[in-house]
């Protein structure tokens, strides 16, 4: 079994990040919504928030979160993007603000994406520009498929998409698989023993294997502690990380898919997107690896690839400066 000692050295990365200086973890503060409100979905009611001027002359971007279960406080940073367009930021239902009804039946993959139309359409939106990370990226990438068929569809007939911004995402569940063992051969032997030892445990997990997962996070999830203003909003934010809506759909770790993704597979999709308004976006050190992202892009033409130097899965929040440029370049180049 993995020593105390040999974690702390395995994991000297992670104690460096606390000596970081103030301004490299963001602001203190963020700005509160412009508006609030809880939209009525299958299954219960979401909450939305939106910052800036839906009525503006620039498509808002929305972001879906990742998970299953995560919440739209990892996206704080994104609000920056409001002094030129509106930001909105949604919690899925069972994670956050958002209703916690807790049916399984309510955790389909297509129920989660027309969640996203639900929102537009109680926010009168015409046409946005969509951004899902992680998990989120499987909501948008399932969402941008649908686009060609929307017309024939009086749901969603005025439903017009800008562009679509897949960061990080989980196209198929092999894919994630695969990467995540590739990553996994990168860090210390004495970690990768513990975490191919955890694979085959049954629950409840040992604490070592909770360490040696904290590991694999601070190398390839975020590289930087959260902000004084992120964890302040975060411990605001209602019931926070749902861990059974994670464990049913994906299982009890990022290594291990036992859940109803275990054989996900969006690749077909990918052929259906519009290329050049399909954006995809990712860590230099992401769990989603650049190499990954960058054959995913190549199968659909015209898409782009970006790369956020320094940045893991986590980019927004690793590098925040970086990649709000390069998303605010793209945002406005496909504006219209």
């Amino acid at each position: 079994m993995i020593t105390r000692r040999e974690l702390l050295v395995a994991g000297a990365a992670v104690t460096a990040l606390a000596a970081l200086p103030a301004w490299a973890r963001g602001p203190a503060r963020y700005p509160a919504p412009t508006r609030e409100l809880m939209v009525p979905v299958e299954g219960g009611r979401i909450y939305v928030r939106v910052n800036g001027d839906l009525a503006g002359p620039r498509p808002p971007l929305v972001i879906v979160h990742g998970g299953p279960g995560g919440t739209h406080g990892a996206y704080l940073d994104a609000l920056a993007l409001a002094d030129r367009r509106a930001v909105i930021l949604y919690d899925q239902l069972d994670s956050g603000r958002s209703d916690w009804p807790q049916n399984p039946a309510n955790w389909r993959v297509e129920r989660f994406v027309d969640e996203l139309d639900r929102v537009r359409n109680a926010l009168g939106v015409k046409r946005w520009h969509v951004l899902g990370h992680s998990w989120g990226g499987t909501i948008a990438l399932e969402y941008g498929a649908r686009q060609p068929e929307r017309l024939a569809h009086p749901v969603f007939a005025s439903s017009m998409l800008a562009s679509l911004i897949l960061a990080s995402p989980l196209v198929s569940t092999r894919s994630w698989i695969a990467d995540a063992n590739a990553l996994r051969d990168e860090l210390p032997p004495v970690v990768r023993q513990e975490l191919a030892r955890c694979d085959a445990l049954p629950a409840p997990i040992p604490v070592s294997c909770d360490e040696a997962t904290g590991v694999f996070y601070a190398s390839f999830n975020g590289r930087e502690p959260p902000s004084d203003g992120m964890r302040a909003y975060r411990a605001s934010e209602g019931r926070g990380f749902d861990p059974k809506l994670y464990e049913t759909m994906w299982g009890r770790s990022e290594f291990v898919a036992t859940g109803t993704l275990k054989d996900y597979d969006g690749e077909p999709l990918l052929a259906r997107l519009d290329g050049p308004r399909t954006l995809f976006i990712g860590g230099q050190y992401d769990e989603a690896r650049p190499s990954t992202l960058a054959n995913f892009a190549a199968r659909v033409p015209g898409a782009e690839l970006a790369v956020v130097p320094g940045a893991a899965h986590g980019f927004l929040g690793d590098r925040p400066v970086e990649a709000l440029g390069i998303l605010r370049g793209w945002l406005e180049r496909h504006d219209s």
